[in-house]
């Protein structure tokens, strides 16, 4: 009996590789990560990104698409936060799709459209997006969008020649209580019947190991910085690589603090939908915000009488509403978003001081 021989299998050998890499990059060399907390974290980013590669390039299926959650409480990877959901769909841009939405209890929501290569690399700019501001309800509230290359009527997006994916984007007030947003695609005439193939299997798996490669140049992340201290927000649309949002402004930073010492951070907030801060570790995954608050939105926050507010980030309490706690890492990123910002937020201002005198100062 001759040996078979298949390109899946060294696809799949190919991936095995991607991810011990990723082991490495954060154990060994000039982006090993010094937190003995971050290393455990690690292990389980690299299977959060293995995670969201398959849903996203093996099991994908742009004739017959769903949507999938691509960040939550065990998908950290890439900027996730406590308040929102994510969702990914695969688009062939001959093809034409109808998204049904019903809105949930989402104060921002929207749905962009990308293009870039069929291979898993990083995706090449934003086709076209629509916020829930710019659509127009079904007369029972929920909203009906189409996907396609000829223009139709209602709300629309034009697909364009290279369009590969299609990410959704709500976010929560009060994410542990509040009423999720429900996507659902289809898309027009699709085939009846499908058939796995040992070389669409193998791109499929070389899809990614090339996603899962990219993320590696990303993540881990040095300080963004001086230590203590946020960066003048960007303004809306100036991030606009990979899978980032269109209509955000953004702002980022890192804290580097001991036990007994607390960051305090000051601001305004413009008039927007929805704004947030959240820490993350050296992967730009949350800490978890299961247990305790590591991250906090414009809804929760307790502003202060002239509407400034002032956010307490320390791993002690400091007895203050805004505490934003650490959750045993002494270092950590900084980020902040504002959802389609009346203006550019101004620069927040950041000092340390001991946890015992943040309510002296405060």
């Amino acid at each position: 009996m001759s040996k078979r021989t298949f390109e899946t299998t060294a696809a799949f050998r190919e991936l095995i590789d991607a991810m011990r890499e990723l082991e490495d990059t954060f154990l060994f060399g000039d982006r090993a990560v010094e937190q003995d907390v971050s290393v455990i974290e690690g292990y389980r980013w690299i299977f959060s990104l293995t995670q969201v590669a398959f849903d996203c390039y093996v099991w994908a299926d742009k004739d017959r698409p769903h949507f999938v959650d691509i960040v939550g409480r065990h998908k950290k990877w890439g900027g996730d936060n406590a308040d929102a959901y994510y969702q990914y769909a695969a688009l062939d841009p001959t093809r034409t799709y109808r998204v049904h939405l019903d809105a949930g209890d989402a104060v921002y929501l929207s749905l962009s459209v990308y293009e870039g290569p069929d291979d898993g690399g990083a995706a090449e700019g934003i086709v076209g997006s629509l916020h829930i501001g710019e659509m127009e309800a079904n007369a029972d509230g929920s909203f009906d969008i189409v996907l396609s290359a000829e223009e139709q009527p209602g709300n629309w997006i034009r697909l364009s020649p290279k369009t590969n994916a299609a990410i959704t984007r709500d976010y929560l007030a009060d994410p542990f209580n509040d009423k999720r947003a429900l996507w659902t695609i289809e898309s027009d005439d699709p085939p009846s019947t499908t058939r796995v193939t040992d070389e669409d299997m193998a791109r499929r798996f070389r899809a990614a190991t090339t996603w899962i490669k990219e993320q590696c140049t990303i993540t881990p992340v040095p300080p963004i910085g001086d230590p203590n201290t946020m960066q003048e927000p960007l303004p809306m649309g100036a991030i606009t690589y990979g899978w980032g949002a269109g209509d955000a402004s953004y702002g980022m930073g890192n804290y580097a603090l001991e036990d007994d010492e607390a960051l305090i951070i000051e601001g305004t907030a413009p008039k927007c939908p929805f704004w947030n801060l959240c820490i993350w570790n050296e992967f730009l995954h949350t800490y978890n915000y299961d247990y305790e608050r590591v991250s906090i939105n414009g809804h929760q926050i307790v502003y202060n009488d002239d509407g400034t507010w002032t956010l307490v980030i320390s791993a002690q309490d400091p007895g203050h509403p805004n505490w934003i706690r650490t959750q045993g890492h002494k270092a950590g990123v900084l980020w902040a978003r504002w959802f389609l910002p009346e203006e550019t937020p101004a620069q927040p201002t950041t000092r340390v001081v001991k946890v015992t005198d943040v309510a002296k100062v405060t």
